[in-house]
């Protein structure tokens, strides 16, 4: 199966250095506002998910969400997690250590598009 979301080598290192300070983890790609579009780290539960939301995958052991409405402009788009130098506008665990994660992204082939890993739904 073709993974929705992956993850760089660098964003792993920064992501391991979070959970052995927060504990396990969860990701939510940002849809804009006043954070931009950028995905979010929280520790796993805090960021208050709603039935609307879709889970992309896991990747290192953290559950990626997006809402429903920006997976509908987003689905048929591979996303990689990465990580810079600079501090971003939001709430996201990372900001303290002067990094930041950004999403690239590209579309999906064809074949890959025939080979989707499903998505997940909150659970009540």
């Amino acid at each position: 199966m073709t993974a929705r979301v992956a993850v760089t080598n660098e964003a792993i290192a920064l992501i391991d250095q979070l959970k052995e300070r927060n504990g396990e983890l969860m990701f939510h790609q940002s849809g804009g506002c006043c954070d931009g579009s950028q995905p979010m780290c929280f520790p796993k539960g805090e960021f208050q998910l709603g039935y609307s939301d879709v889970c992309l995958g896991v990747i290192e052991g953290c559950e990626f969400w997006m809402s429903k409405d920006q997976f509908e402009y987003w689905q048929h788009t591979h996303l990689t997690l990465d990580v810079v130098t600079g501090r971003g506008a939001s709430f996201s665990l990372e900001i303290p250590y002067g990094k930041r994660f950004i999403i690239h992204s590209r579309l999906f082939t064809e074949a890959e598009r025939g080979d989707l890993e499903p998505l997940r739904y909150k659970e009540d």
